[in-house]
């Protein structure tokens, strides 16, 4: 990847360029799954942040949980979550947006004073789509699209996910984009573009620690 090639995958439809990390482990905490489905969930989650090189907790102290998923049939779901509205400001016209939009996942970030992400709030509707995909990729792919603050057009036109030897697996791009990311040396947040040249360095050096 080179730095044009990186750039978009931060750079919101508004113009925007903004890339972020997380700055705390991540505790995750899943919701309205079967329970033998948990641990593929939470394993992807893992796989993910050992690729990043991030650590991950049974708990957050400021939060308990910073990360939540929840998997829900139909968004109309969402309002009945006791508390959640305290979460999701203006859950109600986010419902009705997300239900006029038939979208399947949301994601939204909460940021600590530096930038950094905190938290995270994962939604996914197990539409007829959805559901023809298993659970492994559905989790891997949420775990990819949570590690970092990703562009909302981001994937849309090619999936971070691709076919090996007839697994689902991270594309090595983006595998080696992650792992560039939560190089030390780079900040947990960045408005200036010009970081794609850094992480583009990183990753033709092999995203070794400097």
């Amino acid at each position: 990847m080179i730095a044009d090639e990186i750039t978009p995958l931060f750079t919101r439809a508004d113009g925007q360029f903004l890339f972020a990390r997380w700055g705390r482990p991540i505790a995750p905490v899943v919701f309205g799954t079967e329970e033998g489905t948990l641990g593929v969930i939470k394993g992807a989650f893992e796989a993910v942040c050992a690729l990043a090189g991030h650590e991950m907790a049974e708990t957050d102290p400021e939060l308990g949980a910073n990360l939540m998923v929840f998997f829900l049939r139909d968004w109309a779901e969402l309002p009945a979550v006791p508390n959640l509205d305290r979460l999701i400001p203006d859950l109600g016209p986010l419902v009705a947006r997300l239900a006029a939009a038939d979208a399947n996942q949301y994601r939204a970030f909460r940021f600590d004073p530096k930038g950094a992400i905190k938290a995270a709030f994962v939604f996914v509707r197990m539409d007829e789509q959805l559901s023809k995909v298993s659970a492994e990729v559905v989790a891997l792919s949420q775990a990819v699209q949570t590690i970092l603050l990703w562009s909302d057009r981001a994937f849309s036109d090619r999936s971070a996910l691709a076919q090996a030897g007839g697994h689902t697996v991270l594309r090595p791009d983006i595998a080696a984009l992650i792992r560039a990311s939560y190089d030390p040396v780079l900040p947990a947040i960045s408005q200036d573009p010009s970081i794609a040249l850094r992480l583009a360095a990183r990753m033709a050096a092999g995203a070794k620690p400097s």
